[in-house]
């Protein structure tokens, strides 16, 4: 006997005749033997519907009273849900968050779970009922009613499945799983059998929409299985695991986030403190920034460039120019018209000629990048908006993901992935949802190279890494800063020992295109691994601010969902270290 987690999305349960076929789903689990929980969201385009009808009411509608409404769309396709497999002869009971014993903050509309309760869920289980449990809401400690935001049911679920101890999460949606990249963009795109945790993490976060982070951070943090399949065809579905079950690849996935928003504060004083004063004010404004680029100073000044969701742009810009205005910045730019294209795969690390691959199929398209930031499983450019489609097809065909992509079947079967045992998940319920650093390590083994004054134009980090990758270097972090001027600076780091043939490959680069390398023989890179890294928005506030009390400047950034990298001096690894597990409780 299994203990099953089953959750469906809006279309999966659009009408009636819908409800009746997913409640078929899961009677059929139950009439296996199973027990099983469903958690279902809103019908179709119903919190749609009464977003619109708050909105012909007020202009401005108070949170509070849009988590009352938006709460209700669920708790009528709950009860639904339980009259459709009552009427087929099996026993079932719907609940509310509030009934389940769902504990969140008090953040109304984008909510945090607390803590849940399973003595109620466990009981009507154990009395043989199918439980169908309200996604997306919770209730705070002074009784109001909570909804946890975008995704919010795919959370909800994951999070069930986890405090219960589930042997599966089965997602079903309007897609039969994970695909290389969305297949509305690219048709080519090919379902994934299994993909591995950390890049389910950074796709979902990167504009992937099978699945929201919050849940996958779930389901890393208690190493729960989740199956997403298709409710409206019996196909295999897509095993989301931890990386040493999942298949490794090179490239795994590339995603497109549409509406991204770019923000520079030019020319910062190159001095500790200056990033904790920008990241400490956006944190507090409740503003998640995504990638971070801050250039190698010069001249004791330094450029500070980081994206934002658009939505998020007016108030991100209030916030930054009152803090360039403090720190004596020269100006504030934007650009309000981004896409990024992230290429994600956990056999990255360990593959050459990634990025090389990825810039070449961009240049051939004659798409310029803006910016990129790399970590150990993912590399993110910039793009213009409009070419976002474009670098998508290019970099999926340069990977060639719509013919290797699928490795087999998944099922339900699968191994196991070992995971918390539900005594050690009760534990850790209290702030199940806050952040989780694993670790913060030290790499004293590299070298950094710094081009200035690169033209932008397509096919420039192409080039440089083409003539890199021939003369047999294996790169770490590439950092490139948004370009001023009609030039770019590129940055990347290369093991210690090859300083002095990187430097010559760098000189003969340059030479060549009228840039100046900088370069420094030895610095200290640190990681943090965890996760929410990005989706808790005081991250780089913690980061930055220890660093910045014991005077330690931070020469380099580079960040992605699951890992936070930065470099320093060489004399400041150690101390660095020390600081940031003491800052990060580790």
């Amino acid at each position: 006997m299994a203990l099953v987690v089953q959750k469906f999305g809006g279309t999966s349960v659009a009408d009636a005749a819908k409800i009746k076929a997913a409640a078929g789903k899961a009677i059929t689990r139950h009439a296996a033997g199973d027990k099983v929980v469903v958690v279902v969201s809103a019908m179709g385009h119903q919190t749609d519907i009464l977003v619109d009808l708050a909105k012909q009411i007020s202009d401005r509608p108070s949170a509070r009273e849009m988590d009352m409404l938006l709460s209700t769309g669920e708790q009528v396709s709950v009860a639904l849900f339980a009259m459709a497999i009552q009427s087929l002869g099996h026993k079932a009971v719907s609940l509310t968050g509030a009934q389940i014993g769902i504990r969140t903050d008090s953040t109304h509309t984008k909510a945090r779970i607390k803590s849940i309760s399973t003595d109620h869920v466990r009981a009507l289980l154990d009395d043989g009922a199918i439980v169908i449990a309200a996604g997306f809401q919770g209730i705070d400690q002074h009784g109001n009613i909570t909804t946890l935001g975008r995704g919010g049911s795919d959370t909800t679920a994951v999070a069930l499945a986890a405090v219960l101890g589930a042997d599966v999460c089965e997602i079903y949606t309007d897609v039969d799983g994970v695909y290389t990249t969305d297949p509305r963009v690219l048709p080519a795109a090919r379902r994934l059998s299994s993909i591995s945790y950390d890049e389910m993490l950074e796709l979902a976060s990167l504009g992937a929409g099978v699945m929201h982070s919050r849940s996958i951070e779930f389901a890393k943090k208690f190493g729960v299985r989740v199956m997403v399949r298709s409710s409206f065809k019996d196909a295999p579905g897509t095993m989301i695991l931890s990386a040493d079950q999942a298949t490794p690849r090179p490239a795994s996935g590339v995603a497109l986030a549409r509406d991204e928003a770019r923000i520079t504060l030019e020319a910062v004083p190159d001095q500790p403190g200056s990033s904790h004063a920008v990241f400490s004010r956006l944190a507090a404004a409740g503003i998640a920034v995504d990638m971070i680029v801050q250039n190698v100073g010069h001249e004791g000044r330094a450029d500070i460039s980081f994206t934002v969701p658009a939505d998020d742009l007016a108030e991100a810009l209030e916030v930054s120019g009152a803090v360039a205005a403090v720190l004596g910045a020269t100006r504030v730019s934007h650009d309000p018209d981004l896409a990024k294209v992230s290429v994600v795969g956990v056999g990255m690390a360990r593959a050459e000629g990634v990025a090389g691959r990825m810039f070449t199929a961009l240049a051939r398209e004659g798409i310029n990048v803006r910016m990129i930031t790399t970590s150990e499983i993912k590399i993110s450019v910039l793009v213009d908006r409009a070419s976002g489609p474009a670098a998508v097809q290019a970099v999926h065909r340069a990977f060639g993901l719509e013919t290797d992509a699928v490795d087999g079947d998944a099922d339900g079967t699968a191994s196991r992935t070992v995971k918390s045992s539900p005594l050690d998940v009760v534990r850790r319920l209290e702030g199940m949802e806050d952040l989780a650093i694993e670790d913060c390590v030290l790499d004293s083994s590299q070298a950094l190279i710094t081009f200035t004054d690169l033209p932008d134009t397509p096919g420039v980090a192409a080039d440089v890494f083409a003539e890199v990758g021939a003369a047999g270097l294996f790169v770490d972090m590439i950092v490139q800063s948004h370009p001023r001027d009609g030039r770019a600076e590129l940055s990347f780091t290369v093991p210690a020992g090859d300083h002095d043939r990187a430097i010559a490959v760098a000189a003969r680069i340059a030479a060549a295109r009228g840039a100046r390398v900088v370069e420094v023989p030895h610095v200290a890179k640190l990681s943090i691994t965890g996760v929410g890294i990005r989706s808790h928005a005081g991250v780089a506030d913690r980061l930055f601010k220890p660093l910045a009390d014991e005077g330690i400047n931070i020469d380099l950034v580079s960040t992605s969902e699951v890992r936070l990298n930065v470099v320093v001096a060489a004399e400041h690894g150690e101390k660095s270290l020390r600081v940031l597990r003491t800052a990060f409780g580790l």
